[in-house]
């Protein structure tokens, strides 16, 4: 009663491969592209019509198709609701985690965006897996890991404090002594943001663990970039009103 059925079959039969070999190449990336304005059309309670045929893209050989939807599967979560997301999208989600760099990166960008929406104890699944975006499939692809300590900072909210030290503490370390200058910069901002999480959550001995390790990992480091690095972090900090000057003492 939303839209005539031979509208919405001829939509489903763009993911025939033998449509894609004799009519446009292209053909199933577009369906992938269109597929959440579909999904919003029919809405939720007619997502078995879709289904079937969001799986057949999500794995299609062609990773044009898989990146299209790596970068809308946070708007398609939005419209199927959680409990739909968790059993069909998370599923696909996990795919699009492990695939080519060009399709994780569709995931990365709107990371914050699919976990806030994942039940708290689905959501803390995926701290084990944070750590694998720092491995990329080109070590040159430094704007990978700018992209993954931007999604940090804003994921730091989704979860307490004692996940964000044992989990993504380590990322933040690893990511302030990135080769790129970039890509520090931004990891600097994430570590006064992990510091922020600690002294706002009464987590005050966990954050001066933290401040601890920063000190002992790059004011005391023998190369000038790790005190240099240190020196940043303090700035950011002060900036942010985030470290009192009595911790200098």
């Amino acid at each position: 009663d939303i839209i005539p059925q031979p509208l919405l079959d001829q939509y489903l039969s763009m993911t025939d491969p033998a449509r894609a070999q004799t009519v446009d190449t292209e053909i199933a990336k577009h369906c992938a592209y269109s597929l959440p304005g579909v999904a919003l059309t029919l809405g939720r309670q007619n997502w078995h019509c879709l289904k079937d045929t969001y799986e057949t893209l999500a794995s299609d050989v062609q990773w044009k198709v898989r990146r299209t939807l790596a970068f809308s599967i946070h708007e398609l979560a939005v419209i199927l609701g959680d409990q739909l997301t968790a059993a069909d999208l998370v599923p696909v989600f996990n795919g699009f985690l492990k695939d080519l760099d060009e399709v994780r990166i569709g995931v990365l960008k709107h990371l914050y965006d699919f976990l806030k929406l994942l039940h708290a104890d689905k959501r803390r699944e995926y701290l084990y897996q944070l750590q694998e975006f720092v491995v990329t499939d080109n070590s040159r692809n430094w704007r990978f890991r700018y992209e993954l300590a931007e999604q940090l900072i804003l994921i730091l909210e989704l979860y307490n404090p004692n996940d964000v030290y044992d989990y993504l503490r380590h990322i933040a370390l690893t990511l302030c002594s990135d080769k790129v200058s970039e890509v520090r910069w931004i990891s600097f901002k994430l570590v006064v943001a992990i510091l922020q999480k600690f002294y706002a959550n009464n987590a005050n001995a966990l954050g001066l663990n933290f401040i601890n390790e920063l000190v002992v990992r790059f004011r005391h480091c023998s190369k000038w970039v790790g005190r240099q690095a240190f020196a940043f972090i303090c700035q950011v900090g002060m900036f942010s009103l985030c470290v009192s000057m009595c911790m200098f003492n």
